[in-house]
């Protein structure tokens, strides 16, 4: 297999930085994977008594990458949607919310998140490196680290790329441990934003 079969293979011996990231985004890749090319049923599908949906996950973890490279990392708040809404009223409207979005939306929200997110985490390691202190600090006083930030990310995405697994295959058979070689999204960033009305809302980068 080469790197163009699979470009979300992490190196074979790089530095801790390209570990660290590479880890992270084939992490971001299965996840998308599992998530990918669904209609609003199969991204709101249920296993059991479980509520977790593909939509909601999808939706979720657009928010946790917000936070991590906005506020964790620079101090900026989140914007819209996540600052409009009262989470003490709903602690994981995020998951819940996801059943009212197309489809289209909450792709785009993870799309537009992730590519985001790349953007910050490349500039922040061109500038000081993973031992940098962030913004996010203990009642103490203490500074986390960015390199605290990715390992606590690519702690949740191995957490929800372990449910989506299952309900993916839940909704139509799909399973692996990895994409298939050559494997691209069938739905993107860009298709979702051709797609959207025009009045419709979107995840804007205000200072985050």
């Amino acid at each position: 297999m080469t790197d163009s079969d699979a470009p979300w293979e992490p190196p074979l011996a790089g530095t801790e930085a390209e570990h660290l990231v590479g880890a992270l985004d084939r992490l971001r890749t299965t996840f998308r994977w599992k998530a990918d090319g669904l209609d609003a049923a199969g991204l709101r599908t249920r296993i059991g008594a479980s509520s977790l949906t593909l939509g909601g996950l999808l939706k979720h973890l657009a928010r946790v990458e917000e936070q991590c490279f906005g506020t964790k990392l620079s101090g900026t708040p989140l914007g819209a949607p996540w600052d409009a809404e009262d989470w003490d009223a709903d602690p994981d409207w995020d998951f819940n919310s996801a059943a009212d979005d197309t489809p289209e939306r909450l792709y785009a929200l993870w799309d537009d998140a992730v590519e985001r997110s790349r953007a910050r985490l490349d500039a922040a390691l061109a500038d000081s490196g993973l031992d940098q202190f962030v913004h996010l600090s203990w009642p103490d006083g203490r500074h986390a680290s960015l390199r605290r930030i990715v390992c606590d990310l690519i702690e949740e995405y191995g957490r929800h790329t372990g449910h989506a697994d299952l309900l993916r295959e839940a909704v139509d058979g799909l399973a692996g441990e990895d994409p298939p070689a050559g494997w691209r999204l069938r739905t993107t960033a860009d298709q979702n934003r051709a797609r959207r009305p025009a009045a419709a809302p979107t995840v804007r980068d205000e200072g985050r």
